[in-house]
């Protein structure tokens, strides 16, 4: 193990490819891989030998014999990486250690004892190896989303092809059972389609002609042609795969403490034991060298922090895979650990607190014009707008849109927008629109966003466009406050009697209403500077139109980031579902993670501290030792692994 660099890769799999191939030839970490049924061949024949040694009753030269044997088989490999390691430099590693503890033991006449402790060494080695791997196994399988191949049709028929190779625009065919290779829109067939890989949601999502599908999802039941949007690269199954599989790039504090740790624990533990085999038999009258010799030995197997540097990234790579089950894509042990530290949630409104399906609710006219005759003008002007709520103004106007009638159509940022319809100069947006302007409104005391429409600088009338709430909002909003987060906080560009009904009725602290985008920065900015030191703000959007804010609060939350480039890109945690409740659902894992780390760092270091100290006193044999470097490397990894199976309730 080198304890400068600790780093267990638990969630490459085997087949993931060129890129994390070389990246992982190139690092130097603790590799369990090493124990192959060869080598424990090897191992079970020196034990068999071992077994005749200390049962034989012959001279002392064929025993020695025999045990010297047992001990090349069984420890062979261990000392050629110790001799590899010095060559490069990396002394101070477990395989060092363990030459030194147990050529020792031979040079002090302790052939059992140097024998067995290879032994047991080799034995712990193999069964933490299993659970490692069983704990990679269990992560990577959460994240078993890749397809294997994609239906193309062509010219000739059907033909299974590598995603790879499928172009944007091209059409696939796929049938029951199988994986949607790559993002498109079904052209042909309806089907039901699992997202619980994406998603965490259990309940199939029904999908036909004209809906999206991602790849990663699974087809049910019927037959779906797909036209492709998006090449295999910046298909949301890769983007996802490559965020998990980069996660382990961006350490946690708690594990940078343990890298530093063991940079300075390991080197000092040395020379204590040099020490402690020295010192004593050139100043006490009735020590003997080989009795203080034996002490340092036992002080050299005990010092490995390899619990620690096992373990501890195992713990938030097992946090990472068990968020990933629940549909929360965690970008690196730094945020998750984060999240322990959270005190300030702030939220934007639309699609995060609310719904994001705006529906027109009322119509009011200045009776120079009819409520058919606004919404027509409304339509038209909004139907070059991709917003929400300009997409629910275009749905609520039945008739033919006149796109050819527009023209100098302009979008103001946070106030509205500016065309000429049929000739007729229109303005169209907020209050701060009008204002700006000198026109007079009529002021509705509504809730709601109001959209005002102005002919020619005249105001003729306003439409009332009301979001409703997510279901789960206040319910989640209760669980974030019963979690112990100090203060919640709701930023909108929406008026503030919609921004303080909304608050009222889930729950929020404070808010912030009549917004632009700018003032969101500027404001979440402003909160930072009022965070206590050594606390967490989280800001919680829905990844779309916040990406600024994502990427400038301390944690960035894309809430619903299914699918959106921007929520992946922007946000440190993607939800990938709508669900208010994710939110503390992370917030448990987190804290569930941190337990279990902090655990591991106790008992190991308590354990090694108690084996420390009576080995010094001669109170410790090598068995101890063994026990309190591998045995509880093995508990620590078994128990990083319980996180894994953590259900947040």
């Amino acid at each position: 193990m080198n304890f400068f660099e600790p780093h267990v890769n638990v969630l490459q799999k085997d087949e993931m490819e060129d890129h994390a191939h070389h990246t992982h030839e190139n690092q130097h970490h603790h590799d369990h891989s090493h124990h192959s049924s060869k080598d424990m061949k090897f191992v079970v024949l020196g034990s068999i030998i071992f077994a005749i040694a200390i049962v034989l009753r012959n001279t002392q030269y064929i025993r020695l014999g025999l045990f010297l044997i047992s001990y090349i088989l069984i420890g062979g490999e261990v000392l050629l990486r110790a001799f590899r390691n010095i060559q490069k430099g990396q002394i101070f590693d477990e395989n060092f250690l363990m030459t030194i503890a147990t050529v020792g033991a031979f040079i002090i006449g302790e052939y059992p004892e140097g024998v067995a402790v290879m032994l047991f060494y080799q034995i712990g080695e193999y069964f933490q190896s299993l659970a490692v791997n069983r704990s990679r196994r269990s992560i990577a399988e959460l994240m078993d989303i890749r397809p294997d191949y994609a239906n193309i049709i062509t010219d000739i028929g059907e033909e299974k092809v590598d995603p790879r190779n499928v172009r944007v625009g091209d059409i696939i065919l796929v049938k029951p059972g199988e994986k949607v290779p790559l993002d498109g829109s079904v052209i042909d067939g309806s089907s039901s389609v699992d997202t619980s890989a994406l998603t965490g949601e259990s309940l199939p999502r029904d999908v036909n002609v004209g809906n999206s599908v991602l790849s990663g999802f699974i087809n049910k039941h019927g037959l779906l042609k797909i036209k492709v949007e998006k090449e295999f690269g910046q298909s949301t199954v890769s983007k996802i795969l490559q965020l998990v599989e980069t996660a382990g790039n961006k350490k946690a504090p708690t594990e940078n403490f343990i890298t530093k740790f063991a940079k300075y624990y390991t080197p000092f533990v040395v020379m204590v034991a040099a020490l402690i085999g020295i010192i004593p038999p050139l100043v006490l009258a009735e020590a003997t060298f080989s009795q203080w010799f034996y002490r340092a030995l036992v002080f050299l197997v005990v010092s490995c922090p390899c619990a620690l540097v096992i373990s501890i990234p195992l713990g938030f790579f097992g946090g990472i895979g068990g968020a990933s089950r629940e549909g929360i894509l965690i970008k690196g042990g730094n945020y998750l650990e984060a999240l322990n530290s959270v005190d300030t949630l702030v939220f934007d409104k639309t699609g995060t607190l609310t719904r994001g399906k705006f529906s027109v609710e009322e119509i009011y006219t200045n009776e120079k014009i009819t409520k058919d005759e606004l919404l027509e003008i409304a339509a038209n002007v909004e139907s070059f707008s991709n917003h929400p709520i300009a997409q629910s103004v275009v749905y609520e106007y039945k008739g033919s849109l006149n796109k050819e009638g527009i023209t100098q159509y302009k979008e103001l940022a946070g106030l509205g927008v500016s065309a000429v319809y049929n000739g007729r100069k229109v303005l169209l947006g907020n209050g701060g629109l009008f204002k700006d302007n000198n026109i007079d409104i009529h002021q509705m005391d509504k809730p709601g966003t109001i959209i005002n429409i102005a002919l020619d600088d005249i105001y003729q009338g306003s439409i009332v466009i009301s979001d409703k709430l997510k279901d789960d909002a206040k319910e989640g909003l209760e669980i974030i406050k019963d979690l112990g987060i100090k203060e919640t906080i709701m930023l909108t560009g929406d008026n503030k009697q919609v921004a303080d009904d909304i608050a009222k009725r889930i729950g929020i602290d404070r808010v912030y209403s009549n917004l632009l985008p700018q003032d969101k920065v500027r404001i979440l900015e402003e909160l930072q500077d009022n965070v206590i030191k050594g606390r967490k703000l989280a800001f919680i959007g829905d990844g779309i139109n916040d990406a600024p804010v994502l990427a400038r609060a301390d944690i960035g939350i894309a809430m619903g980031g299914l699918g959106s480039d921007a929520a992946i890109e922007a946000a440190d945690i993607v939800l990938m579902t709508d669900e208010i409740k994710k939110i503390p659902t992370a917030f448990k894992i987190a804290r569930k993670t941190r337990q279990i780390v902090w655990q591991n760092i106790i008992f190991a270091l308590g354990v090694k501290a108690i084996v420390l100290i009576l080995g010094a006193g001669g109170h410790a044999s090598m068995w101890e030792a063994v026990f309190a470097d591998v045995g509880v490397a093995l508990i620590a990894v078994l128990n990083a692994s319980r996180v894994l199976k953590y259900k947040p309730i």
